[in-house]
Formats: structure tokens, sequence, C-alpha cells
């Protein structure tokens, strides 16, 4: 079944020009249209509709030079400052490998795609934005100062699809996965968990036993897995940065998962947002929507690769963790005390009963 937009692209237009301050997301959700009808309402006017065939795309990018890459859910924003060297296609998966910009692209999710221009105060702004069936953002690249603008243009020519229509259709959107588990496999589970060689096996191991990643957390039980407070993710990224250790974040959605490999240096709180402003590479998190947090030890044949992963009300995952590997090892100590020290779930819900008991005996 194919949506179109309630509004049409003249009255989406005005209605912008009418609230000219709110985020493009925020607009679409305030309008009950998506992120892509409002982008698709200017093509003629600064967007250009363009293929959104990854690797017709994608190897083409490194002309570009230097840009920023940007992938988001609804909970978590991850922006990273690189070129698109090392593009590895393929029909399922295909990645963007290097050092600045690590990438895990699922062509599937790559329905809508455009070329965007469009005047700041800054000058004009750059941008390839794809989106999937249900209109919204799956991938960002945003050209910087000293990006290659002969082939920006040569890339907008290449790829500018026939039909420039600024009406689009999109799909419902899927309604996401809750957690799946059977407590009557939990000791298969555990046992075939134990056994892993490569943290990859785990996708196959909770696909074979009809599970799915929370799902399998709830009733593997420690050592495997531990139920943390929700305020451990905040604490984790304080003691990384105070430590001064590298981890890998990996922030996404069904389309694009977006890797950071270093240091956290420069936290900043603003409201319910925690955000990591570090040279090439910011991150935005909702605290406020983190309402499930594990940690999790997945053993390797290079050791143990120990995650902290956050999930929302919904069950899908907001950001995961892991301390950055070190020549051919997956564990990393000091990541695994700076894990081991994060407060336990089982212990807030402890204090609380031992609270409630002293108040009554009072």
């Amino acid at each position: 079944m194919s949506l179109t937009a309630p509004l049409d692209p003249q009255t989406i237009r005005q209605r912008r020009d009418d609230n000219p301050k709110l985020r493009d997301r925020d607009f679409a959700s305030q309008f009950d249209i998506t992120e892509a009808h409002l982008v698709a309402a200017y093509v003629g006017l600064g967007v250009t509709r363009i293929s959104a065939d990854i690797d017709q795309i994608f190897p083409s990018l490194a002309s570009l030079g230097e840009v920023m890459a940007l992938t988001r859910n609804e909970s978590c924003v991850i922006e990273k400052v690189g070129t698109y060297s090392d593009f590895h296609p393929g029909k399922h998966a295909a990645m963007v490998l290097n050092a600045e910009i690590d990438l895990r692209l699922f062509p599937r999710h790559f329905t809508f795609a455009f070329a965007v221009e469009r005047s700041s105060d800054a000058g004009i702004r750059r941008s390839l934005q794809f989106f999937d069936a249900a209109g919204d953002a799956v991938h960002k690249v945003h050209l910087r100062a000293g990006s290659d603008l002969d082939a920006w243009n040569a890339l907008v020519q290449e790829l500018a699809l026939p039909e420039q229509s600024g009406q689009i259709e999109v799909s419902p959107r899927e309604t996401p996965e809750a957690a799946k588990g059977d407590p009557q496999k939990a000791e298969q589970l555990r046992s075939e968990w134990a056994k892993m060689t490569d943290t990859h096996q785990f996708r196959q191991l909770t696909s074979k036993l009809k599970m799915n990643r929370l799902g399998a957390y709830r009733i593997a039980g420690e050592p495997l897995a531990r139920a943390l407070e929700t305020k451990a993710v905040d604490a984790m990224l304080h003691a990384v940065r105070d430590q001064g250790i590298e981890v890998m974040i990996f922030v996404g959605n069904p389309g694009c998962i977006q890797i950071h490999s270093g240091p956290v240096q420069n936290l900043r709180s603003m409201g319910p947002w925690q955000n990591i402003l570090d040279p090439g590479f910011d991150l935005h998190l909702r605290l406020d929507h983190i309402a499930e947090v594990w940690t999790v030890n997945k053993p390797t044949k290079r050791g143990e690769a120990i995650s902290v992963e956050a999930f929302d009300a919904e069950g899908r995952v907001i950001l995961q963790v892991f301390g950055r590997r070190e020549g051919d090892r997956d564990f990393r100590p000091q990541w695994g005390e700076i894990v081991a020290a994060l407060p336990s779930l089982s212990d807030a819900t402890d204090d609380n009963s031992s609270s409630q008991t002293t108040e009554a005996a009072v």
C-alpha cells in the first residue's frame, strides 16, 4: 500500500516558509508528512531527484573530497567528517571502510534519493539525502567548505532521474519488533552462545532459535547479559572520556549503521540530550529515550567482545558501544573494568525494596 502526502508540494513550501526555524524532521512530524515529502516538495527549486542505487552512487562519493556523513534514528544522531573511500558493494549489504567514515549499508532500504542545495546565512549548503520506502531518512552526505564543487555538479548531472516530480508515494512504516524470546530454549541459548567464536554468529543463533537480540538478552542471564540502569549509558560515556580509552560506537537504522572508532573527548549536556562534540565527530543522544540497557559478553576467538547496548521503549536499538579492538584482540581490560563498574538494574531494584522495607518498619 502506498500513501500520498496529506499536503501538496506548494502547501508544504508555504508552511515551511511560515515555520523557518523548525528542523526538517520536526516540521515533517508537526504537519503529518515525512521528511522525504518535505525534500521532494522543492524538486526544481534547489532539489534534484537522483538514483537511489547504492552501487551507482557510493563509488563516486570519494570524488567529493572531505564531507560529513550523518546517520540517525529516533533517539541518536552520529556525524563523522571524512571521505567515502574504500567502498565495497554487496547485494544485501555494502560497506564503506576507512578510519573516518565506516558504514554498513543495506540497499533494499534506499528508496528515494535527492541532491539538495539550500541557501543559508553561511551560503549554499549542499547534501545528498537518502530515504526509505516510508520516507524516513536513512543516510545523508553533507558537503563542507573544502568539498569539490565540480565533482558535485558532475555527480548530480550523472545521477539525475529523467522524471523530476515533487510528488512521491511512501509506504506505511514497519512496526518495530518487540522483544522475542523463548524461555524454554534458555539452556540451548546459553550453551551455544558460550561456544561462539565470532560476534556475527549471534544473529545466526537468535534466528535459529526464533528470538531477537533483546529477547535473547532478557532470558540469557549473567555472565552473558546483565541488565543495567538507564543512567549507565551516560556514566559509561563519562568514564570513557575520563580514562581516555578508545571505543567503537554503532548508531543506525534499518538501512544504515555508522560507526565511530576512537576516543570520546568533549561531552556537553543540553536538556535531555547528551552530546559528544569532538573534532570530526559529533554524537547527539536523547538520554530520556533510553528504556532498557544491557551489557553483553560475546565470546570470540580473539577474546571477549563486551558491549553496552541501549534500547528505546519499543525495543529498537539506539546505540551500541564496544571497546575498540587492539590488534588481534577483541577484549580491552580497561573497557571491561568500566563496564563491570556500571550499575546493575537489579541493584537499583534491591535498593528500592530495602528502602520501602525500612520505611514500613519505621
